[in-house]
């Protein structure tokens, strides 16, 4: 049942998701219009991804003084006015500057979500709200492709996302009444501790399932973030083409959440995790055929469909597998260790693109997959007891 509280969440998923996939569709642009090498994306992914993991950190602490609520709407809000600063900046550095506030906006309310929904509803509402995630990372795309093909440029498209983020965190910040309405906050935070980055990663499994976090992020954003770039220089795809097709990725994630949410109520989170792996490694190999640009947008299908239950699953399992008195801290842990996987390797692909060609693409991304197999398997074995 879609109770009020859930239906908020739900937008604020769809918020998450929005801004997320739009820099790399419209980087072969914005690095044109500011003359920057198209390595030079990862700048500022760098700086994004750092915001989000002190932020991520704090989460925690945040969470204790604040609440969730709170959390929510400053951090939905930070984001909306950091893309009216994307919007509007003239050249390279004030974007880099713009996205400071954007990084942490993002990492304490993706902490605070997480685990707030991972401890008062089942796996299935959260392969879905992960799938209004997928929701918000499709449109941003196909918004800023219309904008670019319309020729309202890449500023017209973030003004646009704007928009349509400054009216979700009114809609948020009105939903107060809701949330202390339904009141569970409170049970969620008599049983979290604070806890020390030294307390956390003593506890069995917790550096093997941050490892984990680090080789996933690092493959979803690398994927997402670079796809538009591989289809242009390597394929032959059209600028204006290619940003709305590398949409596909968030597609097959969107839609594969959808689906998972079933296959939840009857699946257990590692048969969920496992299959989507088996599935992105299909779409890695589809990638690499030398078959022309249909196969390129099957695989980024493939393995936006094959990364959607990972995500959603690890992230339930969390307060299952560590219990509810260290979920948040070990959530807030977990976002960390996945951003500092966003910050670093999309960055040294767009070194390696640039260096050695895009084709590279593929491997890179079929290399982090075989090594985040092989560290979950560990973090299984770690807390099987």
């Amino acid at each position: 049942m879609l109770t009020p509280l859930l239906a908020i969440i739900y937008l604020a998923f769809i918020s998450l998701g929005l801004p997320d996939a739009v820099l790399g569709a419209a980087w072969p642009t914005i690095s044109t219009a500011f003359d920057t090498s198209v390595s030079s994306m990862g700048m500022v992914t760098i700086i994004i991804a750092a915001g989000t993991i002190v932020s991520s950190l704090q989460s925690h602490r945040l969470i204790h003084k604040i609440g969730v609520h709170a959390i929510t709407t400053i951090s939905v809000g930070i984001t909306a006015v950091s893309l009216l600063g994307f919007a509007y900046s003239p050249n390279f550095w004030v974007l880099c500057l713009w996205a400071v506030p954007y990084g942490l906006g993002a990492g304490s309310v993706d902490a605070a979500l997480n685990n707030y929904v991972s401890l008062h509803f089942e796996s299935k509402h959260m392969s879905w709200l992960h799938c209004m995630w997928g929701v918000g990372a499709t449109t941003g795309p196909y918004l800023m492709g219309m904008a670019l093909t319309g020729g309202a440029g890449f500023s017209g498209g973030y003004v646009a996302l704007f928009a349509i983020q400054g009216v979700l965190t009114a809609v948020i910040f009105l939903s107060r009444p809701v949330w202390t309405a339904s009141a569970p906050s409170s049970v969620a935070q008599q049983h979290s501790k604070v806890l020390s980055l030294k307390e956390i990663f003593a506890i069995q499994g917790v550096a093997q399932i941050a490892l984990t976090f680090f080789c996933f992020c690092a493959i979803e954003q690398t994927t997402g973030l670079w796809a538009s770039s591989y289809l242009v220089y390597q394929r032959g795809v059209a600028p204006e083409t290619a940003a709305g097709v590398a949409a596909l990725f968030y597609l097959g994630i969107t839609v594969g959440r959808g689906i998972n949410g079933f296959i939840a109520m009857k699946a257990t989170h590692s048969q969920m995790i496992y299959g989507g792996c088996v599935i992105m490694a299909i779409g890695v190999v589809v990638l690499l055929l030398p078959m022309g640009q249909t196969t390129a947008f099957a695989g980024l299908l493939l393995i936006g469909l094959g990364s959607s239950p990972v995500y959603p699953s690890i992230i339930h399992a969390t307060p299952h597998t560590f219990g509810i008195a260290h979920a948040q801290a070990i959530t807030g842990v977990e976002m960390a260790s996945a951003y500092t996987g966003t910050l670093t390797m999309p960055a040294l692909f767009g070194l390696l693109g640039n260096g050695i060609g895009f084709w590279v693409y593929p491997v890179y991304i079929g290399v982090l997959l075989a090594v985040m197999v092989v560290l979950y398997g560990w973090t299984m074995r770690k807390t099987k007891n």
